[in-house]
């Protein structure tokens, strides 16, 4: 029987398998059937920065905050029903339950991270769903805003604390290097950003929400197999994870866990379980006997080609393309001539 055990911002899991931030983890009886279908751990549905103006009052707004267009109104839930979620949540379940904060102020964050940790949550998340736009904001300052978030979090919490990060940065593997050396317990890479669309009968901007495709996929696995072994943070893939054989490239990769949300809206609860078949019988089939043993033996600091995971590969995809191109043109001329 292979050992599929991991660990987790110091959490011992069962499984690298875990459930992101989603609507799944709104309701109490559906964080039990993922507990049920093979969850090792849940992440609950973030807490948004809107509701913590709303609720605490006026909160000075910064640059980053400045960013944000998002009505507080459209929130159902108060800072206090989370609260109440997180709490009634671990005793509904004996897997970890971590906490989301979805934010951007530091003033905004100490205050809830505190409450949550004192509502019982195993660990935290902090969710900076952050797009620049302004013009005159430097690349330094916006990395300054992510680590003074993780060090006021850090300060006010003992309870482990990860950082879902944008994969937007001038030097991911700098800002992962500040984060780590700042205490990060854990990097989730990445956040996705919904971009807008525009309605054409009613000419409104509107929100466009598309679930993520195996293609989105590549990203997290480049950017863990290039971090691996560089931070002391543990590592969580997130976005295009479908099926086993995602998850075991990214455990490959370096991952400490895998983050599922589309493809549990799209196939239900019950696809933890088959995801978790197809692993073990993958490991079986090569003799791997843990994924302690698997994990990062194809990153690329074990990579016997760790060119591929960089730059000097761009060469030999583009002419890969370039020939799938001249061979299509090749054989519509044989066909045209026949």
């Amino acid at each position: 029987m292979v050992d599929l055990s991991t660990t987790y911002l110091g959490l011992k899991l069962s499984t690298p398998l875990v459930p992101s931030a989603c609507p799944l983890t709104q309701e109490i009886d559906t964080i039990r059937h993922l507990e049920d279908a093979g969850a090792s751990a849940v992440v609950l549905y973030s807490l948004f920065e809107e509701q913590l103006k709303e609720s605490a009052g006026s909160v000075p707004p910064s640059a980053v905050a400045k960013s944000l267009a998002v009505d507080s109104g459209e929130f159902r839930n108060s800072p206090q029903d989370y609260l109440k979620h997180i709490r009634k949540a671990k005793e509904a379940v004996k897997i970890p339950v971590i906490a989301s904060l979805n934010g951007t102020t530091p003033g905004g964050w100490t205050r809830y991270a505190k409450e949550i940790q004192q509502a019982g949550a195993d660990a935290l998340e902090c969710n900076i769903y952050w797009i620049p736009t302004d013009p005159d904001l430097t690349s330094a300052k916006v990395e300054e805003a992510y680590l003074d978030i993780l060090q006021s979090v850090k300060a006010a919490v003992t309870i482990p604390v990860a950082v879902k990060l944008s994969p937007f940065f001038s030097n991911m593997a700098n800002m992962a290097k500040r984060l780590d050396a700042r205490g990060a317990d854990g990097l989730v890479l990445f956040n996705r950003f919904y971009q807008p669309d525009i309605d054409l009968e009613e000419m409104e901007i509107r929100p466009s929400v598309l679930l993520s495709t195996a293609e989105a996929l590549r990203l997290p696995l480049t950017w863990i197999g290039i971090l691996y072994g560089q931070v002391k943070a543990t590592l969580a893939a997130s976005s295009g994870i479908q099926g086993a054989e995602d998850a075991i490239k990214l455990l490959l990769a370096g991952a400490d866990v895998t983050m599922l949300c589309s493809t549990l809206l799209r196939n239900g609860t019950g696809h933890l379980r088959s995801i978790e078949e197809g692993m073990r019988e993958w490991m079986e089939q090569r003799e791997y006997a843990s994924v302690r043993q698997m994990r990062g033996t194809m990153s690329q600091s074990r990579c016997s080609d760790p060119a591929a995971f960089e730059r000097a590969q761009y060469t030999r995809a583009v002419k890969g393309v370039q020939h799938v191109v001249v061979t299509g043109r090749e054989a519509w001329r044989i066909l045209s001539d026949e």
